[in-house]
């Protein structure tokens, strides 16, 4: 049955024919004889750096992770912007619409082992009107925003 997962696997396991486990459930490629080569120079070498300007979250400094553990660390920090556009949209006049998480899978050009190459998370906010009370500040203000926003929505025809 083509197409199909075997033993509950994800479709992006590792279907590199030449990839063996070896003791203490380290991973190396092997060559067409099963001798172990070590592990893969570009994945020790991938690093994951955060490209936003959102200060607390991880990967602010360049870091290497796992093919292995990529999936889980990747959607974590992505769940941290998530969990920033949730505090955001939380504050007064402010509503959060929607966030979005994509995660990119990529194979390893060397080894072959799919990884998640990154991510991006996407948030709406919404902003609300400004809610005017009774007092002469916002009188001030309502005029104010009376003569800026005045012949704005003027649909001509000539």
């Amino acid at each position: 049955m083509a197409g199909m997962n075997v033993s509950g696997m994800s479709p992006f396991a590792n279907v590199n024919p030449y990839e063996k486990t070896f003791e203490a459930g380290k991973v190396g490629r092997t060559d067409a004889i099963g001798q172990n080569q070590g592990e893969c120079q570009t994945c020790k070498n991938r690093k994951y750096v955060d490209g936003s300007n959102e200060m607390d979250v991880s990967f602010k400094a360049p870091a290497h992770i796992s093919p292995e553990s990529s999936y889980g660390k990747v959607m974590a920090h992505e769940q941290m912007h998530v969990a920033n556009a949730r505090a955001e949209g939380a504050k007064e006049g402010q509503e959060l619409v929607s966030a979005n998480v994509t995660l990119k899978m990529e194979r390893c050009p060397e080894c072959g082992r799919m990884y998640t190459a990154g991510g991006l998370t996407t948030t709406v906010i919404r902003k609300s009107q400004p809610v005017y009370n009774d007092n002469p500040y916002d009188d001030a203000r309502k005029i104010v925003d009376g003569k800026m926003l005045a012949g704005q929505k003027i649909d001509a025809e000539v």
